[in-house]
């Protein structure tokens, strides 16, 4: 798919840069949880972490930069796509020190972070509220550097990706029995999709007027959430919290519909990645996987941060053929999948028009 896309970008004149090291956009700007996290989590009194072995094993001269795969990211593979010779730096890192590295984008994710701020409280992670405010420092940095005009021309090219909403539900809703007893996925959800509004309201105000969002993947099919809220000895799907994924998925893509109508120029994607992971889980063999439901790190039923260390026992030595590298994040073959996906959904984000 990928490969078709630019062979079309080329043909069509539109790649200009294609083969001379230019990117299809100015900057990309990352935010969300884990899933896109790239570092800004390992300085913070957190449990959420994965700046250690074997987190990394298979990442650029074997490092664990806090990235929660075995490698690269979906978004860092995203980058590639787009034509960028380097990575988002983590904001909250050493490299964002160098602060002409700021001047391609920035990566404010922080795992265990959600729509809902009270996620991020529960576990000391960065909430979206304050990803919102690190960027709005982001922006003074850059608007130092190049000036107010320039900076203004970054902002508005730039590509924002948002990805979270997984731990608001598996983190947050599902283990929290008062919670869920009084309050309705389908009302949660409606929660959650006030503040996914208010978000994108604040990033139009800041200037950003290209958006991605990611939808949430199928939560059921996660190996912690079948081994935390499947039967005893499951190996399938959870199909309650699929259907919940499902719904909540259909409020995003309406919500967003709705944003775009009203706020001019905004061009907002909804990225489908649940789709994408659901085939790659329940048909590994067409995907070129062999395993789908045990993740590769450890026993591969529940291991994440902490858990997936270099300790655990039963981590598989080859990740490539591994839909999921720990509980909760999918490998780095998988994110390779779900990036070129990403990039042909994406379509209308990097068009001129």
């Amino acid at each position: 798919m990928f490969t078709s896309l630019i062979t079309f970008l080329v043909l069509t004149g539109f790649y200009a840069g294609f083969g001379t090291g230019q990117p299809l956009v100015p900057a990309l700007i990352i935010m969300g949880d884990s899933v896109v996290d790239a570092g800004n989590n390992n300085l913070r009194l957190t449990l959420v972490k994965a700046n250690f072995p074997p987190y990394g094993r298979d990442f650029l001269a074997h490092t664990a930069t806090g990235r929660f795969s075995n490698g690269k990211l979906a978004i860092d593979f995203t980058a590639e796509n787009l034509g960028f010779t380097s990575y988002p730096v983590a904001y909250l890192s050493q490299d964002a020190a160098n602060e002409t590295n700021l001047l391609t984008g920035a990566n404010f994710a922080s795992g265990a972070s959600g729509y809902h701020d009270g996620t991020s409280l529960l576990y000391n992670a960065i909430s979206l509220t304050q990803q919102v405010e690190n960027y709005k420092e982001y922006q003074s940095k850059v608007t130092s550097m190049v000036g107010r005009d320039k900076a203004n021309e970054i902002f508005k090219g730039a590509i924002h990706l948002l990805s979270t909403g997984s731990s608001d539900f598996l983190q947050s809703y599902y283990i929290n029995p008062i919670l869920n007893a009084i309050v309705t996925p389908d009302r949660f959800s409606d929660r959650l999709m006030r503040f996914y509004s208010t978000f994108i309201q604040n990033m139009y105000d800041l200037g950003a007027r290209r958006i991605g969002v990611t939808s949430l993947p199928p939560l059921g099919c996660l190996p912690a959430a079948i081994t935390m809220f499947g039967g005893i000895g499951s190996n399938t799907c959870v199909e309650r919290l699929n259907r919940d994924a499902v719904s909540f998925n259909t409020k995003l893509n309406n919500t967003s519909v709705n944003l775009a109508n009203k706020l001019p120029g905004l061009k907002l994607v909804v990225f489908d990645i649940y789709n994408p992971l659901l085939n790659m889980v329940m048909k590994p063999e067409e995907n070129g996987f062999f395993e789908s439901r045990r993740a590769c790190c450890g026993t591969g039923t529940v291991e994440t941060s902490f858990l997936c260390n270099a300790l655990s026992v039963g981590t598989c030595s080859n990740a490539t053929s591994y839909v999921f590298w720990d509980g909760f994040h999918p490998s780095e073959a998988a994110n390779r999948v779900l990036a070129d996906n990403l990039l042909g959904q994406g379509f209308s984000l990097i068009s001129q028009t």
